[in-house]
């Protein structure tokens, strides 16, 4: 079965759509035939994103904050009430972040906390029960390769993303059996904003791109990266070039990564 017939007319939902990696998403399964809810906590960008894919009246903008989890349960029930059912959740909204560990305030580790770990799993939780009825769906949540072990400046941002492989992976586990498929989405270097966006020190914007994410693949390319990964079905999608390397040598080579990771400047 080729590309577009496989999600021809399944319902897509991807969150942070309205740039970078999600943006990209709305554009390859606008192609793909898919029908298509697009969110952001960005109501202009979103529309943004919409007018500009191959199929506008595809992609329906559904705005909400992952830091407010308040009403996701009616989001989510008139999504099914709008749509009949949710084949696929691409869970991509998040924030990065740019500061010591001992100059980032409490506060600030919750708020990373807030929209990465308990936003992403508040949407999952909630679309879940829809998709257990039905025997049928997968659900997909975006880690970092830095999800995987600790990088200088990024300790919320790098505990945030582990425990959602914690919890994804037991997700996994206890709903192997009822039809509904999970994936972790890895991305190491990908040319997106999330620097820019990234928290300072003062829950502030960082408002500088990163060497490594300038360098990094393009958007498009991560997209169908992670596409090819959902038709195959992997529990693992990783995402980049060669700094994945770094994932195999994390767990084969401890102490070589540790002496890699100390060159890091930080």
């Amino acid at each position: 079965m080729n590309k577009r017939a496989f999600f021809r007319n399944k319902v897509v939902w991807i969150t942070g759509a309205s740039s970078g990696i999600g943006e990209a998403l709305v554009n390859e399964f606008a192609v793909l035939d898919a029908r298509i809810i697009a969110s952001s906590n960005n109501t202009e960008e979103l529309e943004r994103v919409r007018k500009n894919c191959s199929r506008p009246d595809a992609v329906k903008c559904v705005t909400f904050d992952l830091a407010d989890t308040s009403g996701i349960g009616k989001t989510v029930k008139d999504q099914i009430e709008s749509f009949g059912q949710i084949d696929y959740l691409l869970n991509i909204g998040g924030i990065s972040q740019r500061s010591r560990i001992e100059e980032t305030p409490l506060w600030l580790d919750r708020k990373i906390f807030e929209i990465n770990y308990f936003g992403t799993i508040a949407l999952t939780k909630a679309v879940l029960p829809y998709m257990t009825v039905r025997k049928s769906g997968h659900i997909l949540a975006t880690s970092s390769i830095t999800g995987r072990f600790g990088f200088p400046l990024r300790s919320a941002y790098s505990a945030s993303k582990q425990a959602l492989h914690g919890f994804f992976e037991t997700l996994y586990l206890e709903n192997k059996n009822n039809g509904i498929r999970t994936s972790v989405i890895i991305p190491g270097r990908v040319r997106t904003n999330i620097s820019l966006n990234a928290l300072d020190k003062d829950g502030k914007e960082y408002g500088r791109m990163d060497d490594g994410q300038a360098n990094g693949i393009p958007p498009a390319l991560a997209a169908r990266i992670i596409i090819r990964g959902i038709r195959r079905n992997r529990r693992e999608i990783l995402v980049g070039r060669g700094e994945l390397v770094l994932l195999y040598i994390r767990r084969i080579w401890p102490w070589l990564f540790f002496r890699i990771a100390d060159r890091i400047k930080n």
